[in-house]
C-alpha cells in the first residue's frame, strides 16, 4: 500500500504572521504522497513558481512567486523570509527596485504594489492604471516604468499615480521593457511585435505628452508575440518570443536575425546579456549564447527542475533562477546550479503518524 500522511498548511501573510495566503484553488487533493526519507521532498514542504526574481546592488535577493506573494533572502538565498503584509494580490508576475527606496510589485489581478525595503507592509499604488495585469517594469534614473495589458505608464510620485505613456498601446500587452543609450524606450508586445518611442528630445519628466506615439519599427522582425527584452552594453537588442526562439539586433531595431539555431527550446522567459554572450532561460532549461564560437551552450548541471520562469544576475556575478518549483543559484556563471528553495512557499506539518 502507498504511504499516507496528514499535513497542516501554513502561509504567511507578513512578518511575525501566519495568515493563509493559500489561494482558494489550492487543494490538499492535489499534494503528491511524502515520504520522510523522499530526498526531493526533505525541505517538507512544496516550494511556488518563482515567476520574477531581483537583486538590489547590497546583494539582497527578492523572489516574487505565483499564489505565494513575496520571499527576501539576505544570505544568496540560504534562507528566506515572507514579506506579504498588505498584499492581497499573491500572484506576482514582476519586481523592480530603486536602491535605498522601494521594491515594486507587479501582480495579475491586483495591480502595482510599493514596499521601503526596510519596511514591513506594502501599499497599494495602483491609482491611474487602467489594467489590473501588470507585467513588466522598467526602472530608469529611478523614474518606474509598467507595462501592462493596456499599455505603458510611468509612476509620478508627486500626483502618487500612474499615467499613460505615449499613444497608440492602449489596448495592448506589453510584458517587456527596455531602454536605449539614447534614451530610446522600447515596449516588447504580445501580438503586436516591437514598438519604439523617441524621447531623446525630451527629458523624462516630460515623456507624458499626447503628441508622443509608439512607432512600429522596420518590419523585418518575423514573430510579433514577444515576452522579454534586454539589451547589452553595445546596445545590441535581444528579443524573447513566447514560442519563436530569440531574436538580436546590432543597428539599434532596423533588421533582425534569429539566434535561434539548435536552440533546445523556444519558449524564452528570461533574457540577460553577458558582455558578448547572452544566457537565456527557457521551458526546458537554462542557455547560453557563445558569440565566439555561434552555439549554444547547455548550463543545466544542478537544475533539478527545467521549466525555468525568471533569471536575474546580481552585480556581484551570481546567476539566480526561478522554476516551476523553487529557486537556484549559480556562483560560477551558470556551469553549476545549487538549489536554494529551503523555505519558498508552504511548510508541511505532519499531522499524524505515516500509516
Amino acid at each position: 500500500m502507498g504511504t499516507v500522511a496528514s499535513f497542516w498548511l501554513m502561509g504567511f501573510s507578513g512578518i511575525g504572521e501566519s495568515h493563509s495566503l493559500i489561494p482558494p484553488w489550492f487543494s490538499v487533493s492535489n499534494i503528491p504522497s511524502l515520504h520522510p526519507d523522499d530526498s526531493q521532498n526533505s525541505q517538507k514542504g512544496f516550494s511556488p513558481s518563482i515567476q520574477t526574481l531581483v537583486v538590489t546592488p547590497d546583494g539582497v535577493v527578492y523572489a516574487g512567486s505565483f499564489g505565494m506573494g513575496l520571499f527576501r533572502s539576505q544570505d544568496k538565498g540560504k534562507s528566506w523570509e515572507p514579506l506579504n503584509r498588505g498584499l492581497t494580490d499573491p500572484f506576482l508576475l514582476c519586481l523592480a527596485v530603486i536602491p535605498g527606496k522601494h521594491i515594486y510589485a507587479g501582480t495579475m489581478r491586483g495591480g502595482i504594489y510599493r514596499l521601503e525595503l526596510k519596511g514591513t507592509t506594502w501599499e497599494s499604488i495602483g491609482t491611474g492604471l487602467h489594467e489590473s495585469e501588470v507585467k513588466s517594469f522598467l526602472v530608469h534614473q529611478d523614474v518606474v516604468y509598467a507595462g501592462t495589458g493596456t499599455g505603458v505608464y510611468r509612476w509620478v510620485e508627486a500626483e502618487k499615480q500612474w499615467v499613460t505613456v505615449g499613444a497608440g498601446l492602449d489596448r495592448i500587452l506589453v510584458p517587456g521593457l527596455a531602454i536605449m543609450d539614447d534614451g530610446k524606450l522600447l515596449a516588447a508586445t504580445s501580438g503586436k511585435g516591437l514598438f519604439h518611442l523617441e524621447t531623446q528630445h525630451s527629458p523624462p519628466s516630460t515623456w507624458v505628452d499626447s503628441q508622443s506615439v509608439f512607432v512600429d519599427p522596420r518590419e523585418r522582425l518575423p514573430h510579433r508575440y514577444l515576452r522579454v527584452i534586454a539589451v547589452n552594453e553595445a546596445q545590441h537588442i535581444f528579443l524573447g518570443t513566447q514560442d519563436g526562439g530569440i531574436f538580436t539586433s546590432t543597428d539599434r531595431g532596423h533588421s533582425w536575425s534569429s539566434l535561434s539555431r539548435n536552440l533546445p527550446n523556444d519558449s524564452i522567459r528570461s533574457i540577460v546579456p553577458d558582455h558578448k554572450d547572452v544566457i537565456v532561460a527557457t521551458g526546458n532549461g537554462i542557455f547560453r549564447w557563445k558569440n565566439d564560437q555561434q552555439k549554444w551552450m547547455d548550463m543545466n548541471t544542478g537544475l533539478t527542475n527545467l521549466a525555468i520562469q525568471s533569471l536575474t544576475r546580481s552585480n556581484a556575478g551570481e546567476l539566480y533562477a526561478g522554476t516551476s518549483s523553487g529557486a537556484f543559484r549559480s556562483q560560477d556563471g551558470g556551469a553549476h546550479w545549487t538549489n536554494i528553495s529551503q523555505g519558498l512557499g508552504i511548510q508541511l506539518v505532519p499531522k499524524g503518524p505515516y500509516e
